[in-house]
């Protein structure tokens, strides 16, 4: 089979590609020039790659004659505010654009890697307290200032998927949790490895939703060879307080555990200080008003669609932990 994958130097996309080459199966890569290749330097041969941009109608049609299955991990994350634009064009038109392509193309098979955060949240006006909060595929958008910008450009993205499945495309979606997996611990999930390692000494009091990046391939894998179509599943293995996550990693590492808990009241002064400082700097933030949020949150995912689906198991995560950890530590 011809997979065409988007954002394959990425932390999936490059665990994605791994995953068909070693069934044999020919992977095409869509790139931007000077993109980053290191998370596939070893395999980097094996991948035939072409050059081009998810918003450039022209190098994307190219890429995709001939093209079996696609899987559509491109994305810019962000919680940002100066990124914004970046994100609503790349996320939204970019994902159109695949659908168009795999429509004109008849492509077999589209998997399109969105985000939890594309369920959205309840708002929390709404809620009971005391109450454990847990959402699974049937959660539906609701407008709510607990939901980031990043969150509702992953929602009008999946809009577009829906939108190619009406029009006859045979789509899937995914939604994974927090991805814990062997990339660039300057970026994405990974950092939080960095930050542990570093033994910094802070943690928040909510809860983490993670799931492997290996379970995240092996799921996609299946999926775009099953009949299963239109459908999206939620991709998390379990959840976990930060406090224990970052224990966790430390103990791997031999790091020192942070020890600090920083209460929804800290944190709303943290990122304050941190919008004035960036500012100023005309730097990145190291945590935003949309962050902070996240890290006090306390929801969890069920998990049970893809598991019975594919009857998936997912990995323990103090095996994820304990890989992941011994990977970024030889790097070092």
């Amino acid at each position: 089979m011809k997979i065409l994958i988007t954002g394959a130097t990425g932390l999936v996309g490059s665990k994605v590609a791994r995953r068909f080459l070693s069934e044999n199966h020919n992977v095409f890569a869509l790139y931007r020039s000077g993109s980053d290749r290191s998370l596939l330097q070893d395999v980097e041969d094996s991948i035939q790659w072409v050059e081009g941009d998810i918003l450039d109608i022209s190098s994307l049609e190219t890429a995709m004659k001939d093209i079996d299955f696609v899987v559509h991990t491109a994305a810019v994350v962000s919680f940002v505010p100066r990124d914004r634009k970046t994100m609503y064009t790349v996320n939204i038109e970019g994902t159109a654009n695949i659908v168009n392509a795999c429509l004109k193309y008849k492509v077999g098979k589209l998997c399109h890697v969105s985000s939890i955060a594309a369920l959205g949240r309840p708002d929390a006006r709404k809620l009971i307290p005391g109450q454990d909060v847990v959402l699974d595929e049937t959660q539906r958008w609701e407008d709510s200032p607990e939901n980031s910008e990043y969150a509702k450009t992953k929602y009008l993205a999946e809009l577009e998927i829906w939108r190619g499945i009406a029009e006859g495309l045979n789509a899937v979606i995914v939604n994974p949790t927090l991805i814990l997996g062997e990339g660039d611990w300057s970026k994405s999930s990974t950092q939080i490895f960095r930050y542990v390692f570093q033994e910094k000494p802070f943690y928040t009091e909510g809860i983490a939703n993670y799931v492997d990046v290996n379970d995240v391939a092996e799921i996609i894998y299946q999926l775009l060879f099953s009949d299963i179509s239109a459908e999206r599943f939620l991709l998390n293995a379990g959840s976990i307080s930060y406090q224990n996550l970052f224990n966790t990693i430390a103990d791997s590492m031999h790091k020192r555990r942070p020890g600090f808990r920083v209460g929804a009241g800290l944190a709303s002064v943290i990122w304050r200080i941190e919008a004035v400082r960036t500012w100023l700097m005309g730097t990145k933030p190291l945590i935003t008003r949309e962050t902070a949020q996240s890290g006090a949150r306390k929801i969890r995912y069920n998990n049970e669609k893809i598991k019975n689906a594919l009857k998936f198991k997912f990995q323990p995560i103090d095996k994820t932990i304990a890989r992941v950890s011994e990977s970024l530590l030889r790097k070092i």
